[in-house]
């Protein structure tokens, strides 16, 4: 197999490295530029036309992109420690707090990278600027949710490390790249965010 990577500051190939460290799994990996286009090359989007990374290749052929389908093929390899769960209580709980992640601040995230950042003016033919900062407020109440949870629970998806923390903190620390700050008055969120980027999975 071999996993299409690509350095920081890009959160989603960041997540699949996270994720492999957590596990202690070695791959090999091929790293392309974004910001060079690689993965746009023709023989790149030959063999996988959707031209996102990170994306996954299999040893006959096949190609499985998306973070989360990429950790949960290697979960079903190797299912300890479990980081989507071990009962369906906590498999829908991860579910849950991963996908708020993704389609809440996630989605806030990316369009205020899109729309306002000048690393993207270079490529994107139209950014809308004023809907691009409309964003703010809504990663701003995301934030805050999962200030509010984790008051109750030392990870985001209960008392253990999971798929939800990973993407939690990959997506602030972009978040935090492209000047989208944690709120001043989320300090469970900002103690969380410390603890989790001591591990040394972070460091992925």
């Amino acid at each position: 197999m071999l996993l299409y990577d690509a350095p920081m500051p890009a959160p989603n190939p960041r997540r699949v490295r996270i994720y492999l460290a957590e596990k202690g799994l070695t791959v090999p990996v091929q790293s392309l530029s974004i910001f060079a286009g690689e993965h746009k090359a023709p023989e790149f989007v030959a063999k996988y036309p959707a031209g996102q990374l990170p994306v996954l290749e299999l040893d006959d052929g096949r190609m499985i992109g998306e973070t989360i389908a990429i950790c949960r093929y290697f979960e079903a390899l190797h299912p300890e420690p479990p980081l989507f769960g071990n009962n369906p209580a906590d498999v829908a709980e991860i579910e849950m707090w991963t996908r708020r992640v993704e389609l809440t601040y996630g989605a806030a995230i990316r369009n205020i990278w899109i729309h306002t950042h000048p690393l993207t003016a270079r490529v994107v033919k139209q950014q809308y600027t004023d809907f691009g900062e409309s964003n703010r407020p809504l990663a701003h109440a995301a934030m805050m949710v999962f200030d509010t949870a984790l008051r109750k629970t030392a990870f985001l998806a209960g008392d253990s490390y999971t798929m939800a923390d990973i993407a939690l903190l990959s997506t602030l620390d972009f978040g935090l790249f492209i000047g989208v700050p944690i709120p001043d008055e989320a300090d469970a969120l900002k103690q969380w965010y410390e603890r989790m980027s001591a591990r040394p999975s972070a460091s992925a």
